[in-house]
């Protein structure tokens, strides 16, 4: 039994109140019964769309730090890596060496790699960090979440239709990747404008030697408000709704995105009714209901059902 445990290394910001980063990652993971060791890139009061925050960031050389801490005590052996939003060039190159480390340590680990740059065409994050990104973690990640722009940003081509994404899914796995799933689109849904596209891509290799590639579109409710931590909370149920679904990228992106919803759909009716009618909710209030959302973290209800677009062998 002990050998079954999976163990997670997460790399991302920790806030004192509220729901981001490893905040939004732990305790979905804990509750799916993986083990998380969290290294926190900040130390906020809260995230920053607040009026006010306060906090402390973690340098490239204190990261190197805490990570020799666990090499000397030789408990550098992990089964999946996390990270998300980073803004320094020189601590994300520090995260390269630390994930290169490991998967000598331990080939079979699964780097998931949110490349957090911005979103709707503009960048919130310096611009010197889309080359250590394409260039240095792309091609290191096994599972890459990048919404429309970043996946634009990070094969160079403009995404306007179903074959435009799919081509740069397929240039995304030529980088590294086996799998990639675009979080969100711009790209028109079939229901309407009420809803938005996100699409996945999963390369894996059949029992008898050859490649195979299943292509996934989902169609997800959009809701009208501005929720902090949700691409966070995505890319760590990916990882584990992949780990156990490992051949099924449909049954794991069912899953993840059934998730979303049921945690989205339970803090904007948590909002509304604090704000009170006609009244817009503040960022305190739309903190993502995270530990009364526990048992549909747990055994989501499936309210989104993928389309396979193909799968095609070669």
């Amino acid at each position: 039994i002990a050998d079954m445990e999976c163990r997670v290394l997460s790399i991302q910001s920790h806030v004192v109140r509220g729901y981001v980063g490893n905040k939004s990652a732990t305790f979905p993971l804990q509750v799916l019964g993986f083990e998380v060791d969290s290294i926190n890139s900040v130390q906020f009061s809260n995230h920053t769309g607040y009026a006010h925050w306060k906090g402390q960031v973690l340098t490239a050389e204190e990261l190197n730090v805490l990570y020799e801490g666990i090499k000397l005590n030789k408990v550098n052996h992990y089964d999946y890596i996390l990270t998300g939003y980073s803004r320094d060039t020189s601590f994300l190159e520090m995260v390269v060496d630390i994930i290169q480390e490991l998967k000598k340590a331990n080939p079979s680990l699964v780097y998931v790699c949110d490349p957090v740059m911005g979103d709707h065409g503009a960048m919130y994050v310096p611009e010197d960090l889309l080359p250590v990104y394409r260039d240095r973690v792309v091609p290191l990640a096994d599972i890459l979440t990048p919404n429309q722009f970043e996946a634009e940003l990070l094969t160079g081509r403009k995404i306007t239709t179903e074959e435009d994404a799919v081509e740069v899914m397929d240039l995304l796995h030529q980088m590294g990747p086996e799998t990639v799933v675009l979080t969100s689109t711009d790209l028109p849904s079939k229901h309407g404008d009420q809803f938005l596209v996100a699409l996945g891509s999963q390369k894996t290799v059949k029992p008898d030697g050859t490649n195979a590639t299943q292509k996934i579109c989902m169609d997800i409710p959009k809701v009208d408000a501005v929720f902090v931590g949700t691409g966070d909370l995505f890319a760590a149920m990916l990882l584990a709704w992949t780990h156990h679904h490992p051949r099924d990228l449909k049954a794991a992106c069912e899953r993840t995105v059934s998730v979303m919803h049921h945690v989205i759909k339970r803090t904007i009716n948590y909002a509304n009714e604090m704000a009170g009618p006609g009244k817009r909710p503040s960022p305190a209030q739309l903190e993502l209901r995270m530990v009364q959302s526990k048992a549909d973290i747990e055994n989501p209800a499936i309210v989104v059902e993928a389309r396979v677009l193909h799968q095609s062998s070669h």
